[in-house]
């Protein structure tokens, strides 16, 4: 692996939040005191975390958690993946789909499927599919794991995957090294 920052300098590092349960972002909040050594070596982009709203360019490192669920997933992956040298998939749902692709079994069609059952046969006292623009972003008609629309450059699996294996996965990257990803700590599932 090309080292992804130079000499001295602090990689640009990314996370990002798409249709998963945030279990992922959890389990980097539970690197704990790690996450101050993190920051001597590390600036923090981009992250659901910190509430930055606008994915930068010339990110080094990107974790994205969550499978490609809607459009608005799609568009994010594409613009990640143009403006990262380094993307992971992170957590199950990044690396299989996982739950979210759950849906997927309902068969053709299932996105009107499933928004007819959430907001009409499921709704309380108005059921109405919402109409207007930007309310809920138009779902694809199949979730999809991160590597089936972008090039992925590492997976970390773990469902979510633990402080450990993420500590593990991360730390060599700030070396420019690439992490050994084998052995059960590393790669199992669940």
């Amino acid at each position: 692996m090309e080292k992804v920052a130079q000499n001295s300098e602090k990689i640009k590092l990314a996370t990002v939040w798409l249709a998963g349960c945030s279990g992922c972002h959890m389990s980097f909040l539970d690197l704990d005191e790690w996450l101050f050594e993190l920051v001597k070596y590390a600036d923090i982009v981009h992250s659901p975390i910190a509430d930055i709203k606008e994915y930068p360019e010339n990110v080094d490192v990107c974790l994205v958690e969550g499978a490609i669920a809607n459009e608005e997933n799609l568009e994010l992956i594409h613009k990640i993946r143009k403006q990262t040298k380094f993307l992971i998939s992170f957590g199950d749902c990044a690396v299989t789909a996982n739950v979210p692709a759950m849906r997927n079994m309902m068969g053709s069609n299932n996105a009107d499927t499933v928004l007819r059952r959430s907001y009409l046969e499921l709704g309380d006292i108005t059921p109405q599919l919402p109409k207007a623009s930007g309310i809920v972003p138009e779902l694809l008609e199949k979730v999809m794991p991160v590597h089936e629309v972008v090039k992925v450059d590492m997976y970390i699996p773990g469902c979510p995957p633990s402080a450990d294996r993420i500590k593990a996965a991360i730390t060599p990257l700030l070396e420019g090294k690439m992490p050994l990803m084998e052995g059960r700590e590393m790669i199992k599932f669940g």
